[in-house]
């Protein structure tokens, strides 16, 4: 069958969506597949909209500038042309990450009026902050005009008080857990793996587990030598492979990480799941059923915070017409549910959702262009969407340069991100050296 989007399944989505399908596959070349998300369910993985470049931690792995808490923030008419940009770009659903910096360092009003704007255009809002200032009052402001996700992000990297292991963090987790309580907000944690943590990740993963009525996400960003971090080049043991198994040893059992792809293989792994008396079940159990299912099931649509009942239903609604189907899903679903069986009597029928995500950052003077083409994670620019790894590497070309900025009444807003003309000289440097 043809690794392209056919006819047939995308006869419920609008020319435009399937122009922008149809873009994502031609940019990402050999990495696109069949078991693909990107181009076949997804235009794009998610993309950021820095708002500031403040930030009120000094993390040993920071991906930020050695100017960046110098930078002016952005005009929120900037902000907004960048929302539009991402939904002109990517489409209605986008999952658009409101980040920094620490996003809670911008000024509180102006942050609500963001995250408002981006969910009246249709966008999927997450808050990407190290949580020191989102406090339950603003994460409840957030959650009344639109906020989906929170990504706490919480690591021994970051230098908090009596924070030297993961295990001592687990206490701020809870305390950020607590503050989420009630708020229809899908909480995620980033960790940064270092060699520090590195033998940690199984206890992360109990701990996740052991949550997961209130986490549906958990990420691993590998180091990277990037930006103005002290720590330059991960250890030898931390790649993908080795991450991955120590995942498998927090759940005790191997998991089908290449059952779909998000991206560039050696970039990403994404790995939906759910959680039954504590013990982990992959929801997809091999890249032949979920390519065969994309095939199929394309024009159902659904997000990360419907009910499981909801998207189950869905689906199943959709399946009567698949006669095909009706078997492989009965299958799948009786294999999942003898393997699940004692831990759903013991749990009572409970069912929780947790998704592990690895990502494997590229150090800023190792960049691959097959990567950088097949990227899942875009940062919008003045000049448009930049993968987030080339962003990291060039991050002073993008948030040093002055502009120019149109108001909806017309009138011009000069942007100086530096005082003094700090930025224009740094970036004639900039030219000079590239010219030499």
């Amino acid at each position: 069958m043809s690794d392209t989007i056919t006819e047939k399944n995308t006869t419920q989505l609008d020319s435009a969506q399937i122009a922008r399908m149809h873009s994502t596959q031609k940019r990402m070349g050999s990495a696109f597949t069949r078991n693909q998300v990107l181009g076949r369910l997804q235009t794009i993985g998610c993309v950021a909209v820095e708002i500031t470049q403040k930030c009120n931690l000094d993390c040993t792995l920071c991906y930020l500038s050695e100017h960046s808490q110098q930078v002016a923030d952005v005009p929120i008419e900037e902000i907004f042309r960048r929302l539009d940009d991402a939904l002109k770009h990517y489409g209605p659903g986008t999952h658009v990450q409101i980040t920094g910096g620490d996003p809670t360092l911008r000024k509180h009003s102006e942050l609500i009026e963001i995250v408002r704007y981006a969910n009246d255009l249709g966008l999927y809002t997450a808050l990407f902050t190290n949580g020191i200032s989102a406090s339950r009052k603003l994460l409840t402001q957030l959650a009344e005009v639109g906020l989906r996700d929170v990504a706490f992000h919480v690591d021994s990297s970051q230098r908090r008080e009596n924070g030297e292991s993961e295990r001592a963090l687990n206490a701020i987790r809870e305390e950020y857990l607590r503050r989420t309580e009630g708020l229809n907000l899908m909480v995620i944690f980033n960790t940064t793996v270092h060699k520090g943590n590195f033998h940690e990740i199984p206890d992360l993963v109990t701990f996740f587990r052991e949550h997961a009525n209130q986490i549906g996400l958990t990420s691993f960003q590998l180091q990277a030598d990037t930006g103005r971090g002290e720590w330059r080049k991960r250890d030898l043991i931390i790649n993908r492979d080795t991450v991955q198994q120590q995942i498998e040893i927090g759940v005790n059992k191997s998991l089908p990480w290449e059952a779909l792809q998000v991206g560039h293989r050696d970039c990403h792994s994404y790995l939906p799941c759910i959680v039954v008396n504590n013990n982990i079940y992959p929801l997809v159990p091999d890249a032949d059923f979920f390519s065969d299912f994309v095939d199929d099931f394309q024009h159902i649509s659904w997000d990360r915070q419907q009910k499981k009942l909801e998207i189950a239903w869905g689906f199943a609604k959709a399946a009567i017409g698949q006669p095909k189907w009706w078997w492989r899903l009965l299958k799948h679903g009786i294999s999942l549910g003898r393997s699940t069986f004692p831990d759903l009597i013991k749990a009572r029928g409970k069912v929780e959702k947790l998704t592990f995500f690895v990502q494997n950052f590229m150090d800023a003077k190792e960049l691959n262009q097959e990567r950088i083409d097949a990227c899942s994670f875009m940062v919008m620019t003045a000049d448009g969407p930049v993968s987030m790894c080339q962003h990291n590497a060039q991050r002073d070309d993008y948030i040093l340069t002055p502009l120019e900025i149109k108001r909806s009444d017309g009138t011009l807003l000069s942007y100086k991100p530096l005082k003094d003309g700090v930025a224009n000289r740094h970036l004639q440097a900039i030219t000079v050296e590239t010219s030499t």
